[in-house]
């Protein structure tokens, strides 16, 4: 068969149309992010809060029951997150670290999503519910909070007003959630959580301080769905809803006692919603392990964009798609406050290690202990107000080594396993589940770190609050003292 040059050139402009139109076709993506919130939404069982937007997205997306953070505190989270890799492989693991002469800097073949995305001809931002109203400093981007040295240019805005028309986003926005316990408490325009009606786990006493802060906490729900009505209101205002991948989820869990910062459920444990319609059957549960990171490839894989090979991400949906056996959460120094305990989580029981069982649980830590919820645990504890199991859980003066608990009959995570006999042969499997896994992924905070590290961090934190509270930065200080004395002299 012979063509004319007008039949060749009509051929060439339609195929390219094709290319424009698949490109055009392709998702937006967007993360919404909030900070400091467990699993207490209405569709997760919480009664008390009042979450229509986040319980209309589940019903019309897919909500998952098992998802954890594989770092229950913000910075080495989203630094996990945004590359798709465990926080402990690229050396992100100490919260806020890297700060100092030393800057944390990723392996080279390590790329954050938003520059993949970016790559791909997507626009990238990264801002927050200011950025969505209008209300929020232009060219200024939203919290990253990354633990490691990275160019901004990954991100082309606060926002995605500024894209090509057409041109697919991805877009990230923070949300504070459970950090705006005074804005939503004292926000006239939403229901309040009365104190009466808290209920608070076992190992928290019923303290009027605690109650109150719960009910605040609470209140940060309903203040963050209203906000995510926000969000997805301008999405439809201008025609994308329907043309947006979203993932919803939490940093971690609520900042407490045995949440935020730990690997118990109230920690590690976080919502995680996908919205995306045409591409995922709505109204869907699912009850396999899901690791916030797998939400980098699973971003990777709506975008059509070819999901890197060094990568521990997995994609949660799509052919590729492989459930998790397990999950493993890591904690270690956050602050001035130095520590290593690594959980491994199925759906019936953890495994916890504690790497220095002979320091408390509630180690010394300025960021916590000037925080009102901390100050009447340590009162009533004085007074001798505890029962045996909140002073056991939050105030033994060293640790067990290794936890085990069902979590089927122990959700709560009080009853420690690890010395029955009955669960010997389960303690064995897991203890050799987290082995390997600490050699497979070359967990890098199996070694206390370097103290140079430490002192030049500690600096920068310092400098950052001495002149604003001097005070605070003499108690930083003191335990910054203690710390080299327990981790970098025994």
């Amino acid at each position: 068969m012979v063509f004319s040059r007008a039949s060749i050139l009509t051929l060439v402009l339609c195929t390219a149309a094709a290319a424009v139109v698949r490109a055009d076709d392709r998702p937006n993506v967007l993360w919404i992010v909030a900070e400091d919130q467990s699993r207490h939404y209405g569709c997760y069982g919480e009664e008390l809060v009042d979450t229509p937007r986040v319980d209309r997205l589940a019903q019309e997306g897919v909500r998952f029951t098992n998802a954890f953070v594989t770092a229950p505190v913000c910075s080495t989270c989203r630094s996990a997150l945004v590359t798709g890799m465990y926080q402990t492989s690229i050396g992100a693991h100490h919260h806020r670290s890297g700060r100092g002469e030393q800057k944390i800097r990723l392996p080279e073949h390590v790329k954050l999503i938003p520059q993949l995305m970016q790559e791909a001809g997507f626009f990238t931002s990264l801002g927050a519910i200011g950025h969505v109203t209008g209300k929020g400093r232009k060219g200024k981007l939203g919290k990253s909070d990354y633990n490691f040295e990275w160019n901004p240019s990954v991100y082309d805005g606060g926002d995605w007003s500024q894209r090509k028309q057409g041109q697919p986003f991805f877009a990230q926005v923070m949300i504070g959630g459970g950090k705006s316990r005074s804005a939503a408490r004292n926000n006239k325009q939403i229901p309040h959580v009365a104190v009466s009606k808290v209920e608070l786990p076992p190992y928290y006493p019923n303290h009027p301080a605690i109650r109150e802060d719960w009910a605040a906490y609470l209140d940060t729900f309903t203040l963050m769905d209203r906000q995510l009505g926000q969000i997805l209101d301008r999405l439809e205002s201008e025609n994308e809803l329907d043309k947006t991948v979203i993932f919803f989820l939490t940093d971690h869990g609520v900042s407490h006692a045995r949440g935020k910062q730990y690997c118990y459920d109230e920690g590690m444990m976080v919502p995680l919603i996908v919205r995306a319609p045409g591409r995922v059957a709505a109204g869907k549960l699912r009850t396999d392990l899901a690791a916030h990171i797998d939400i980098a490839a699973s971003t990777l894989y709506f975008a059509n964009v070819e999901i890197p090979d060094y990568m521990q991400s997995r994609p949660l949906f799509g052919p590729a798609a492989k459930p998790r056996e397990f999950g493993v959460s890591a904690r270690d120094r956050c602050d001035e406050t130095y520590d290593r305990i690594r959980a491994v989580r199925t759906k019936k029981y953890k495994y916890i290690r504690n790497g220095f069982p002979t320091r408390p649980h509630l180690q010394p830590c300025v960021y916590k202990d000037q925080k009102e919820i901390y100050k009447a645990l340590r009162g009533w504890r004085a007074d001798g107000k505890l029962n045996e199991l909140q002073q056991r859980l939050l105030f033994s003066p060293r640790r067990a080594a290794e936890e085990l608990y069902d979590l089927e009959k122990d959700p709560w995570e009080t009853n420690n396993l690890a010395q029955s006999p009955d669960h010997a042969n389960q303690l064995k499997h897991l203890r050799e589940t987290l082995d390997h896994w600490i050699a497979e992924t070359n967990d890098r905070g199996q070694r206390v770190e370097a103290l140079a590290r430490y002192e030049s961090d500690m600096q920068v934190y310092l400098d950052a609050i001495g002149g604003r509270r001097p005070e605070r930065a003499k108690l930083i200080q003191r335990n910054i003292d203690l710390m080299k004395r327990w981790y970098w002299s025994d």
